[in-house]
This record gives structure tokens, C-alpha cells and sequence, in this order.
């Protein structure tokens, strides 16, 4: 596994390496930055495509597939586990789905360990000529750090059979380590956004509410209480269904299981839908509150972001209105992930910039 991360993340290295000759060490260190970025972007929103397909147990062991580095070592096994349950959870295209993410997640892997030592030379270099490197290479190591917890939480999303709060602090996860490669990837290209401190602060309180409703999200999928509320506004045609909150909202469980071991209710799975619903609704009104203090102020760096902002927010309605009443098409629930997470960096960008912003005006 470990080689064919190595392998996969070999082209992308050659890519750049050939399109950055005689670049700037640091160009050429931002340039990887931000390929890693779009790379563990294109790793969330696939972390999502397995999660939708059920294909997180296409392969059930880890890091292999029953042993082995591909689903073709394993076609014995899978023919077996298949055989057994045609429509389960072990199948030749789940065993690859599953594997594909694997191997994306190593190459990503590779890349960061390669983003982390190429900021260590060049800090170190720096140093030698008296200079300092536009942002610590602490911030590389605390991604290395962070990618190796991800695949531990991957680890255990196979082992502990889709344990609901460990799938969801694996997507969460995901989203995080985002936000630390924005931040690595804005350093080396530093741009100002002059924020007066209401905004600053509403920004703030918008990224700490979006990865709230980013965790709820992650709840309602695992759980896969989507369905549970098939009708837009109400719920199973009420304002205020039967909800049982205890048994959703607890949080180390099984797949499936309350917290007293019989299967999950009904009831529950409308207390997580709901409970997203109405977070969904309070990130909708704070983001057009937002978007409308950026574009209100007249400054010319500000509107470009609201607008950023109000798109995101109509992709994300649309998205998840799309899975509700229409049956949690694929397309639109992947597409949901990817603007909570796109949300998420953008925020990141904003308050980095901000920043940067407050530091070059002092």
C-alpha cells in the first residue's frame, strides 16, 4: 500500500517539478501547496462517493483487501462474501471504490510528507541567509501530523464497522485538514481583505457554525437518516413530527443501534434530520447576513467573497433540498459535501486574510 501511494503520488510531483523548473523555491513550495490542496479536496468529495455508495466495507479489513494490495488479489473472497449477499456490502465494484480511496489517501499522504520536508530546507535555508520563511514549518508538521490521524480514523471506520461518530470525525477530519493546507497555500502568495473587527468576528462565528452543521451533516449521512424527512418544509407532512432526541444524539453507539441495544428508531433518525434542517437554516441566514455586511461596506476586495459566499450557499439548498425530496440522488449528496467543505476553506481564506491584512496595516 504503502509503494503504490508512493507510485500514485509520483506523478503529480513529476508534474509539477517539470512545470515549476527554475521557479522560486518558494513558488515552487506554494505550487505544491496547493496541488495537495486540490488533491485532498478531490480525496473528501471521494471519501463521499464511498461513504453514498456503501462501499466503506468493500473491503473489510485494512489497509489491504482481505489481505491483499488489490481488490484482484482478493476476488476469491469478495466471489465468497458476494455469493452470500449479492446486494451486502462486500462486492467487486465496493472492493474497488473502497481501494481506490485508499490508494488516493496514501498518495495524499506522500505528498504532504514531501510538502512537510520541503518547508523544513527551506526554513533551515532561509535561516542560513537570514531571512524567515513566510510561515513556520510547524504548520506542515501539524498537517503530517493530522493526515496520519486521518488514516487512523480510517483504520477505524473499517475495523469498527461504520461506528457513526468515528465516520463522521473522519469526515470532519477531511474538512480540517483543508482548512490547514489553505492556510499553508495562502502564506506564499499573501493577500490583504480589510475586514473591520464586526466582520472579522462574524466571520469567525460563521466558520465555528458551518463546521457545526458540517458535523450534524456527517451525523445525518452515517446514520443515514436523509430519508427520514422526504418532504420540504415540513417533515413527513408535520411542522413537528415524533422525535426521539436521546437515541439520535447518542453519540457512542453502533451503526444502527440507541443506546440501549435495540435498533435505532424511526423517531431517532427524524430528531438527526431535523436538528440539521433547522442548523441548516440558521447557517443560511448567517451567511446572507454575512454576504450582505461584505457587500455593504463598498470595498472593492470585499464583494468578490460574497458572492463566493451566496453561491456556495445556493449550491448547498439546492444539494440538500435534492436529497431530500427527490431520494438522496448521488450527484447531490456528493455535491453537498463538496460545498460544506469549499465553505469551509473559504472562510479559512477569509480570516487568514484578514490577518494578513491586520498584520501589514500595524
Amino acid at each position: 500500500m504503502a509503494l503504490l501511494g508512493l507510485l500514485l503520488a509520483s506523478g503529480p510531483l513529476l508534474w509539477l517539478h517539470l512545470r515549476q523548473r527554475g521557479a522560486a523555491p518558494t513558488t515552487r513550495l506554494r505550487a505544491l501547496t496547493v496541488l495537495t490542496l486540490f488533491l485532498s479536496f478531490d480525496l473528501v468529495m471521494f471519501g463521499a462517493f464511498t461513504r453514498l455508495t456503501d462501499s466503506g466495507l468493500g473491503c473489510p479489513d485494512w489497509p489491504g483487501c482481505y489481505g491483499s494490495a488489490s481488490p484482484l488479489g482478493a476476488s476469491l473472497h469478495i466471489d465468497a462474501a458476494q455469493s452470500a449477499m449479492p446486494t451486502g456490502p462486500v462486492t467487486h465494484g465496493k472492493a474497488w471504490v473502497e481501494m481506490i480511496h485508499r490508494y488516493v489517501a496514501s498518495a495524499v499522504g506522500v505528498l504532504i510528507l514531501a510538502l512537510c520536508v520541503m518547508t523544513w530546507r527551506l526554513s533551515a535555508a532561509a535561516r542560513r541567509g537570514g531571512q524567515v520563511l513566510l510561515i513556520s514549518p510547524w504548520w506542515a508538521t501539524a498537517t503530517l501530523v493530522w493526515v496520519c490521524v486521518q488514516g487512523a480514523f480510517g483504520a477505524l471506520t473499517v475495523t469498527m464497522k461504520l461506528f457513526p461518530a468515528i465516520v463522521s470525525l473522519h469526515l470532519l477530519g477531511g474538512v480540517l485538514l483543508l482548512m490547514l493546507l489553505a492556510v499553508q497555500a495562502h502564506a506564499y502568495e499573501p493577500k490583504r481583505l480589510s475586514l473591520t473587527i464586526a466582520l472579522r468576528r462574524a466571520t469567525w462565528l460563521m466558520l465555528g457554525l458551518s463546521l457545526a452543521q458540517i458535523a450534524l451533516g456527517a451525523w445525518v449521512s452515517t446514520n443515514y437518516a436523509v430519508l427520514a424527512c422526504d418532504t420540504f418544509p415540513t417533515c413527513q407532512g408535520q411542522w413537528w413530527p415524533e422525535m426521539d432526541f436521546d437515541q439520535g444524539f447518542t453519540l457512542w453507539r453502533e451503526l444502527g443501534v440507541g443506546k440501549d441495544g435495540a435498533w435505532l428508531t424511526f423517531a431517532a433518525l427524524t430528531a438527526i434530520h431535523l436538528t440539521h434542517r433547522l442548523g441548516a437554516l440558521v447557517v443560511l441566514i448567517g451567511l446572507v447576513w454575512l454576504a450582505y455586511g461584505l457587500w455593504a461596506s463598498r470595498a472593492v476586495d470585499q464583494r468578490p467573497w460574497a458572492l463566493r459566499l451566496l453561491a456556495l450557499a445556493a449550491l448547498q439548498i439546492l444539494s440538500g433540498l435534492s436529497n431530500a425530496v427527490l431520494g438522496w440522488p448521488l450527484l447531490a449528496a456528493v455535491a453537498h459535501t463538496g460545498g460544506a467543505s469549499a465553505l469551509a476553506v473559504v472562510l479559512t481564506l477569509m480570516l487568514t486574510r484578514a490577518g494578513e491584512s491586520r498584520k501589514l496595516i500595524s
